[in-house]
């Protein structure tokens, strides 16, 4: 079955206050101008206009849950009137709507209108209406009004790719052990995490673990989008790998660590070609597991190095050839469950984060 990923701001659909919303329609109108004076020449208020900003310690589903707007319209008010006593109508005062920060917003041909990418950015969304004067026979024009989707992407430093049960959830908490600031996000079925790791000299790195990402995404299968729209905005990639293999459900194949590797690697190309240029790590997981640990990791090691030679020996008809590979940085071999090479990780994700930055800073 193919999920749907457009979660419409609508009392109709069965929503639970603890579901994670990142997607919401929203109608918007500007305030109408005030009434101009003809007989003194009097100009109305200009109606207020309606603007979209990024706040602190809000989230979607406090518009989708709000009381006070269950229609989730948004009208912002009116200018005053002209009169004897105040020819010049005061403008209304503008609405604003307070979002979190990584939304963008799209019209309804999914056009993005802007981004509100950090706290206290503002995008204008619905103009007043002009007052009325004598170029519009002193009546007060209306504002501007439309639907837009505000779109939710989580922004971290670098975004966790994986399949269920790789190990991702474990090894988050692994690296961010030292100042566990774990934020939880509750996923319409599963609960993505933003772990932060902190360094002696202050520097932190987000990490984001968005589990959902099966086999099929890209078409949506599963949570598919929902996962594959979040590791747009990060800096960079870190697969994780099952070193003893992976098989979704038994009516799909088994797949070793290196074909696992070439199978994440077409999910992102499908979604979005540009996700496969990113910056990439590898982590191989689960090296304790039992005392062909470290064999299988050396094979998968092997079969990294080669993986060109892999990919252009697999059959097309398998449909998991990649048209461009992955390239990785650097390949780690850890145990997150018992904390295996961790410290090293931590400081080597660093070490890529900055080196990456500093090689996208312009000239």
């Amino acid at each position: 079955m193919v999920f749907c990923t457009h979660i419409m701001c609508s009392r109709r659909l069965i929503l639970k206050p603890g579901d994670f919303i990142d997607k919401c329609r929203i109608y918007v109108r500007g305030g109408k101008g005030g009434n101009g004076l003809a007989k003194y020449g009097g100009r109305g208020g200009k109606g207020s206009d309606v603007y979209i900003v990024a706040k602190k310690n809000i989230t979607l589903k406090n518009i989708v849950y709000s009381d006070r707007n269950p229609l989730k319209r948004y009208t912002a008010n009116d200018g005053q009137r002209s009169t004897d006593k105040a020819l010049l109508g005061r403008k209304g005062k503008d609405l604003e709507i307070r979002v979190p920060h990584g939304i963008s917003v799209e019209d309804d041909s999914g056009k993005v209108l802007g981004e509100l990418n950090a706290v206290g950015e503002r995008l204008l969304v619905a103009r007043g209406g002009e007052g009325g004067s004598l170029q519009n026979s002193f009546i007060g024009q209306r504002g501007e009004s439309t639907q837009v989707t505000l779109n939710l992407r989580l922004i971290a430093d670098i975004g966790l790719v994986g399949f269920p049960n790789a190990g991702k959830s474990t090894f988050l908490g692994a690296i961010s052990r030292a100042n566990p600031q774990i934020a939880e996000y509750a996923f319409t079925t599963i609960k993505p995490q933003i772990g932060t790791l902190n360094y002696p000299d202050h520097r932190s790195i987000s990490v984001a673990d968005l589990p959902g990402l099966i086999e099929g995404a890209h078409v949506n299968v599963g949570m598919g989008h929902h996962f594959l729209k979040h590791v747009e905005r990060t800096k960079l990639l870190l697969f994780m790998v099952d070193l003893y293999g992976f098989q979704l459900n038994p009516d799909l194949p088994f797949r070793t660590p290196i074909s696992t590797i070439i199978l994440l690697n077409k999910e992102l190309e499908l979604y979005n070609e540009s996700l496969v240029d990113k910056p990439c790590l590898l982590i191989l997981n689960k090296v304790d597991k039992d005392i062909h640990g470290e064999e299988n990791a050396e094979e998968t090691l092997r079969d990294v190095e080669n993986i060109e030679d892999i990919v252009g020996e697999l059959d097309p008809a398998l449909g998991i050839t990649p048209r461009k590979i992955v390239q990785f940085d650097e390949t780690f071999v850890i145990s997150a469950k018992m904390g295996v090479n961790i410290s090293y990780v931590r400081e080597r994700l660093r070490h890529w984060l900055d080196l990456h930055s500093e090689q996208t800073l312009p000239s």
